[in-house]
């Protein structure tokens, strides 16, 4: 069984924010919910200072602390390494969303499912579709998913994630400028592998100790 995960080159990153919309496109997410965000900020001070840019999600971390945390199982690592939910386990204690050392969880609740993109005008068709199309679960909490959907679909007719685009995850295909690399990451022969060890890949706050699927490269 394969081990999923992803590389991101912090020096190709633009901060166009592609990962970020297509996301939202891909799962139909509510206003002001994001799986995928790009933090920026600054390093040093003028005239030297540099600019800083890191896209973060959920990292599928080996030794998830959500995992551990949740009481029910609803939040569990499947065989290929991607951590899910399983929303009928859920209960919303939200137990797992303390606990995510990276704050990558969102808590569905009345007030997110009920905003609207356009307040006071309600909801837009694409909004409506998405509704039914890909359907919360009240009370539950969501996260990003690596794009499982995809990743199955894609395996079921052949296709190799992170090389077709109709298996990778969608921030992976949107992303102009390659920034993002999606692979298997125990196959040492795959893209993945050969970055995080030629540019000595690193795990977002490694002192964790959580193992994060996800690696950053400069």
């Amino acid at each position: 069984m394969a081990r999923w995960g992803m590389v991101i080159d912090v020096k190709r990153c633009i901060a166009c924010w592609s990962c970020t919309i297509s996301c939202k496109e891909e799962h139909f997410l509510p206003p002001n919910v994001f799986w995928n965000r790009v933090l920026i900020g600054e390093a040093g001070s003028f005239p030297t200072s540099r600019k800083l840019i890191y896209p973060i999600l959920c990292n599928h971390c080996a030794d998830a602390a959500c995992v551990e945390a949740c009481p029910t199982g609803a939040t569990y690592k499947r065989e290929d390494g991607i951590v899910a939910i399983d929303y009928d386990k859920c209960v919303g204690c939200r137990a797992c969303l303390v606990s995510c050392p990276y704050q990558q969880r969102t808590y569905y609740d009345d007030e997110v499912k009920n905003a609207e993109y356009f307040p006071g005008q309600g909801k837009t068709e694409y909004e409506k579709i998405g509704e039914k199309l890909y359907p919360f679960t009240t009370g539950t909490v969501m996260k990003c998913n690596f794009c499982t959907e995809r990743i199955e679909e894609g395996l079921e007719k052949g296709l190799t994630p992170g090389v077709d685009d109709e298996a990778t995850p969608a921030c992976v295909v949107a992303c102009p400028v390659g920034a993002r690399i999606f692979g298997e990451l125990d196959d040492p022969e795959s893209e993945i592998s050969r970055l995080i060890m030629e540019k000595q890949g690193k795990q977002l706050h490694p002192e964790f100790g959580t193992e994060p699927a996800v690696y950053y490269i400069d």
